[in-house]
């Protein structure tokens, strides 16, 4: 089921858990602004609330928390690199060295175990400094300061890292502007124009990196990374089913660019009804045309679509909602449980594109428990080993059906701090952080069940799911 070169591992991000927000010349991110994550108000200058400025203390840790990984049998890490630490504004044409030397120092941790790096080069952390002064990616000088920031860290690292992420789940810009393309301006102020403008400086960024990345790196493989939703019609009515088809294009419109290297057709009617004329300048279609190497994808939820979504309960998600689906499980955050859906869109997305793929972010966000068994301090968290299983289970059918799947790396395989919520009792780790939403802890780690579960899924490759 599991070929033997398959990448078992986990997934963190910079801004929930490295902390040291300001520590050897960082600068500061939109993250450091957003203490209540996507759902509630920025602020104006970094406040002691907002729990990512110390994370789980992974910049000083992150030694300790590497060793946990390789006991589990990690393959494949994939983290990412906080652009303001590298470049503490943004757009300066020197680096910041501290910075660069503690991402070096995380990749050599990786590798002394034998773990390959995978690197998000952008994962919802524009700096400040590019969002207050450029608007973030509405402003096209933002591909060239990521263009340098990319230049910078491929040459320093070559040699050391073979796989790479472009912007983490790139088609949030449409729905999040200030999270996913660093965009201070309100939502409710922005026009379609505007999204889909800052979304094309994003993908020409992107292909970019793709092409500079293959310059510098010749053996590196690329990809892009999108927020994976599977989109099902609530009925058989050739209306909901067109919906559906619509949806489904909100997420293929980036990965169609990504891997065909230009505008799909369908775009033509789309822009013409919503008033949009991207404005492109010489060159980009060409730039367009470095594809990338492979997709990746978070998954966590599928939804149901309909015309008139006001007939129907709507559900929760984390980026996007829709229609309830009366079949399914929830979370404790009502984010509906569906295990085949993770089949599904491996298949669709194989099917349109016969590309290699990475399962980068899946997982269970619950309020977890710490116990003490025969003097241990545990987490007897079974739900979350019954909801990975059951995806495992279902990301093996899809390698059956043919699908290349080149591995898996569960989200916040340590307990950090939520992106959606800015919640630490909203746990995804196989490694319980003694952090708490009000700040105290002692930020000791403990091994859950669950810890023990992969670990063996690991050292089985995958013989050991039900």
């Amino acid at each position: 089921m599991f070929n033997n070169n398959f990448l078992w591992g986990g997934a963190i991000a910079a801004n929930q858990c490295e902390g040291a927000y300001l520590e050897d010349g960082k600068g500061l991110s939109i993250q450091d602004i957003m203490p209540n994550g996507i759902v509630g108000a920025i602020s104006e200058e970094p406040i002691e609330d907002n729990l990512k400025l110390v994370g789980i203390d992974f910049y000083h840790k992150y030694k300790e928390d590497i060793k946990l990984f390789a006991d589990m049998g990690f393959k494949v890490l994939r983290f990412s690199i906080a652009w303001s630490r590298i470049f503490p504004k943004g757009d300066e044409l020197e680096p910041n060295e501290k910075g660069l030397e503690f991402y070096e120092n995380v990749i050599d941790e990786c590798l002394k175990y034998g773990i390959e790096p995978l690197i998000t080069l952008s994962h919802y952390e524009t700096p400040l400094h590019l969002a207050k002064v450029y608007d973030g990616w509405r402003d096209r000088r933002l591909i060239e300061f990521f263009e340098n920031y990319c230049r910078v860290v491929f040459e320093r690292y070559r040699g050391k890292v073979k796989y790479w992420l472009t912007f983490n789940e790139i088609n949030s810009v449409l729905h999040f502007p200030l999270m996913g393309a660093g965009i201070l301006t309100p939502k409710d102020k922005l026009t379609k124009q505007d999204l889909y403008q800052a979304a094309h400086h994003e993908l020409v960024a992107s292909a970019l990196a793709v092409k500079l990345a293959h310059e510098i790196m010749p053996n590196a493989k690329v990809g892009c990374m999108v927020l994976g939703v599977v989109n099902y019609p609530m009925t058989p009515n050739p209306d909901d089913m067109i919906t559906s088809m619509e949806r489904d294009r909100d997420l293929m419109f980036f990965t169609d660019i990504h891997v065909r290297g230009k505008y799909p057709s369908y775009t033509k009617k789309l822009f013409k009804d919503l008033g949009i004329s991207i404005k492109m300048e010489d060159g980009d279609e060409e730039i367009l045309r470095n594809t990338v190497d492979f997709i990746s994808f978070s998954y966590y939820m599928s939804k149901c679509t309909a015309k008139d979504i006001n007939k129907y309960e709507k559900g929760r998600g984390n980026l996007t909602s829709g229609v309830k689906n009366p079949y399914l499980k929830e979370s404790e955050w009502g984010w509906q449980i569906d295990p085949q859906g993770l089949r599904y869109i491996c298949n669709y997305f194989y099917d349109r594109y016969q590309k290699p793929l990475f399962v980068v972010e899946n997982g269970l966000g619950a309020m977890d428990k710490l116990v003490e068994v025969n003097g241990e301090k545990i987490v007897l968290d079974d739900y979350r080993i019954e909801y990975l299983n059951d995806h495992l289970v279902e990301l093996g059918k899809a390698i059956e059906d043919g699908v290349e799947v080149m591995g898996y790396t569960s989200w916040g395989c340590i307990d950090l701090v939520s992106a959606s919520t800015a919640e630490l009792k909203k746990r995804y780790g196989f490694i319980y952080v003694d952090r708490n939403d009000d700040g105290t802890g002692s930020l000791e780690r403990y091994k859950k069940k669950s810890f023990y579960w992969y670990k063996e899924v690991i050292k089985s490759n995958g013989e050991n799911l039900k």
